[in-house]
């Protein structure tokens, strides 16, 4: 996988011209085209740092804040973050601006990109040098103290370190499934599970990176297993859900009805779950499982997701499951009833009902 990422570098240094393949593109789905190039050439660049190639980190951090600002589920990126950090590390003070379109690409960069990003040149030089600049208040609003500028870089720097020997084994797995190299994120998995003790931290990296890779069957076991560390009905509540769901998807439906059981159990000790986005969830996985269980079981399923949604605002989502539900348990009148439920929310998300601000 390096391999290639270091010769997709080296070409870049070669041309300019070979940049248009890093180029953000976005595909009929809303992906990225060149996603996965532009990461591995950001993963060579972290590994072998030159000065002359400050305009590739900022032609490639341009690009990354257009992914973030089209990405179709948003979120903030390791490589928008890796990128800024290596962009960051030339302080110079004209990169504001690209830090500052990946800072406002979206409500997750928005919220998660470090402001420190922005003032890497030195605080007094950004704001001075912004200060003639119609957006100088967006920046002005984020400003650091110079005297958390060093720590945190040095914080950035042990998170992305330039001998990839010092690297998270955990990375691997995550670039290697970006790259979809699936073959490799799982012996490289099983490689950083081998020697650790089986605690929580281990389990939860093991279920989230098992479910990415398909394996539903093994990533339960591992989220059974973390809920023997899960104390409080706070947090054993979601604990269940996710096992339900992960039972769900290794098809193994009556053991996915008893982990939402425990689950509603858990509830009942979280004030107000209706309300939150832990009720809404449970009340979608069981509109999910009532929509693929076998027949008897997908009617008792549903019979409780038909009670628990009179208490929840119906996402569309979830309306949508419920309409597959009730379809695959022959209930046409509930059919009729999730389809308008779903048809209202639809209308209502296309005038506008989300009042999003980006700024």
């Amino acid at each position: 996988m390096m391999e290639a990422a270091r010769r997709d570098l080296t070409r870049m240094r070669e041309s300019t011209a070979a940049w248009r393949e890093l180029r953000y593109s976005a595909l009929p789905d809303g992906q990225d085209e060149h996603e996965v190039r532009r990461a591995k050439v950001l993963w060579a660049l972290q590994y072998d740092r030159r000065t002359e190639d400050l305009p590739l980190l900022r032609f490639l951090a341009e690009q990354e804040a257009l992914c973030r600002r089209h990405a179709p589920f948003q979120g903030l990126g390791s490589q928008a973050e890796l990128v800024g950090f290596l962009l960051a590390e030339h302080r110079q003070v004209e990169d504001v601006w690209r830090q500052h379109a990946i800072k406002r690409a979206n409500f997750d960069t928005w919220c998660g990109y470090d402001r420190e990003h922005l003032f890497a040149a030195g605080v007094e030089a950004t704001v001075a040098y912004v200060q003639d600049h119609p957006d100088r208040d967006d920046v002005l609003e984020l400003v650091v103290d110079e005297d958390d500028l060093e720590p945190w870089a040095e914080s950035r720097r042990e998170w992305f370190p330039e001998d990839p020997a010092d690297e998270d084994p955990l990375t691997w797995v995550e670039r290697a499934l970006l790259a979809g190299e699936r073959e490799l994120a799982r012996a490289e998995l099983d490689r950083w599970a081998a020697d650790r003790p089986r605690d929580l931290r281990t389990l939860d990296a093991l279920h989230h990176h098992l479910t990415e890779l398909g394996a539903f069957a093994e990533a339960a076991r591992a989220q059974r297993d973390a809920l023997a560390f899960v104390e409080g009905d706070r947090d054993r509540a979601p604990a269940w859900l996710t096992l339900a769901g992960l039972e769900r998807q290794a098809g193994e439906h009556r053991a996915a009805w008893e982990a939402l059981r425990e689950c509603r159990t858990a509830l009942d000790g979280v004030e107000g779950w209706q309300e939150i986005g832990l009720g809404l969830r449970y009340v979608e996985e069981l509109f999910l499982l009532s929509g693929q269980a076998e027949r008897e079981l997908a009617g008792e399923v549903f019979a409780q997701a038909h009670r628990e949604a009179e208490g929840v605002d119906l996402s569309l989502v979830i309306c949508q499951a419920a309409v597959a539900a009730a379809g695959h348990v022959g209930d046409e009148i509930a059919v009729r009833r999730y389809e308008k439920l779903r048809d209202a929310e639809q209308e209502r998300i296309s005038s506008g009902g989300y009042d999003y601000d980006e700024d």
